[in-house]
């Protein structure tokens, strides 16, 4: 794990929320071109930053880290969906997802 992973994450997450980096700069505070800075190499986000890009995106910094999830937004508020079903609801859940991935 490297600057360029860091890079690499926030521009795959703000292109997949089809967002600029001029909009997202100004929705975390900051001046225009912020992201376009860490984006081409220049910057990096402090901690605090970080945790507010994590926020941004609604992911845990687990989740920034975790490359293999396409789609961590989804996860997080299924997840979050999740938690809060009956245990004959997640019976139901588990076994659309068994079927679901039968077909794969």
């Amino acid at each position: 794990m490297d600057e360029a992973f860091i890079r690499n994450r926030i521009t795959e997450l703000r292109l997949k929320k089809g967002v600029s980096e001029y909009q997202m700069s100004l929705a975390l505070g900051q001046n225009r071109s912020y992201i376009q800075a860490i984006s081409s190499g220049r910057a990096l986000p402090s901690m605090k930053q970080f945790l507010n890009i994590c926020e941004y995106f609604e992911i845990t910094p687990l989740q920034f880290f975790d490359d293999t999830e396409n789609t961590p937004q989804l996860v997080r508020k299924a997840l979050d969906g999740i938690r809060t079903l009956s245990d004959d609801d997640l019976i139901i859940l588990l076994g659309i997802i068994a079927r679901l991935n039968q077909g794969k």
